[in-house]
């Protein structure tokens, strides 16, 4: 695919529930206050919660920053091909 996963390893760093620090990111696909969701060099990320606000996006360095009431992180599994949270969400 590609070898953005060598130069920016995947990694989560939640402070409490307020704060999230996700490096490895190589783009964000969608987002509101509800929901974010990213491609990582780890899959794609769905991030679940309240207030989210996205409060550092840095594309080249590979890293986000969330701040807002976090109430989930899943990986979604895209050889399911079932479309995971958004396909059941938006399909």
């Amino acid at each position: 695919m590609n070898d953005f996963s060598q130069s920016a390893p995947h990694r989560l760093e939640l402070e409490g529930r307020e704060r999230l620090t996700v490096s490895g990111v190589e783009d964000v696909e969608r987002f509101d206050e509800n929901s974010i969701v990213m491609s990582t060099s780890a899959g794609t990320l769905v991030i679940t919660g309240e207030d989210l606000h996205i409060g550092k996006l840095s594309l080249d360095g590979g890293e986000l920053h969330v701040d807002g009431q976090i109430d989930a992180l899943t990986y979604e599994d895209q050889s399911s091909g079932k479309g995971g949270f958004f396909g059941r969400l938006f399909g």
